[in-house]
């Protein structure tokens, strides 16, 4: 075309401004010693965050150690860990303190949580029914990863959900929290279930697996 520069036309198109990934607020909550602070470690692709301090004589009486007898340390506060689901998608990770005297912390660590996921030590099932309990109450959409501690799973998935009454909507899983790739499919399968939840799926980007 007469009169145009050829260099204009030869000029790529100015590129677009890359587009920031969403984020999903998830915790990963449970009762004392049911391996979350273990879980958002292997996960998590940043070095956590971690507010463990050594259990000591002063929690004698107040800390049920049965069963985990060999504890030394506990969340006083929160873990904190991220992982990138997909280019679209990351998942900032908020571990609950496992212990009833810190359980006032849970409220505000639910807000903006879109999901959650519940550790179930199938040693001591009972401490996660408070956990549970809590986010139905409150509507939070949860799965329930059944922590194989040393490996072992001796229940199947519907048994541990009859004990905890769990409707089948709620998923349950077995999986190792020491594993980055058993807690990731545990992961995976609470976005599933958001994505399934949400209107038209379109406030969450299914991730590809």
């Amino acid at each position: 075309m007469a009169g145009s520069d050829p260099a204009a036309r030869a000029a790529p198109a100015a590129s677009e401004a890359p587009v920031a990934p969403d984020t999903v607020k998830i915790l990963i909550a449970g009762g004392f010693g049911v391996g979350k602070t273990t879980m958002v470690g292997s996960v998590s692709e940043i070095a956590p965050l971690r507010t463990e301090e050594r259990l000591t004589e002063a929690g004698l009486g107040i800390d049920d150690l049965a069963g985990i007898e060999e504890k030394a340390a506990t969340t006083v506060a929160l873990d904190f860990g991220r992982i990138t689901i997909s280019d679209r998608l990351v998942l900032y990770l908020f571990g609950t303190p496992g212990q009833q005297r810190f359980w006032f912390m849970w409220n505000d660590l639910a807000v903006g949580a879109l999901g959650a996921v519940v550790l179930i030590d199938v040693r001591r099932p009972e401490s996660s029914f408070a956990a549970v309990d809590f986010f139905e109450r409150r509507g939070i959409p949860f799965v329930v990863g059944v922590n194989g501690f040393h490996g072992r799973h001796p229940y199947p998935p519907e048994e541990i959900r009859e004990s905890l009454a769990l409707p089948d909507h709620v998923p349950v899983l077995l999986c190792d929290a020491r594993e980055r790739g058993s807690s990731r499919d545990v992961l995976i399968a609470l976005l599933d279930r958001l994505i399934a939840e949400a209107e038209g799926g379109s406030q969450l980007t299914r991730p590809s697996r």
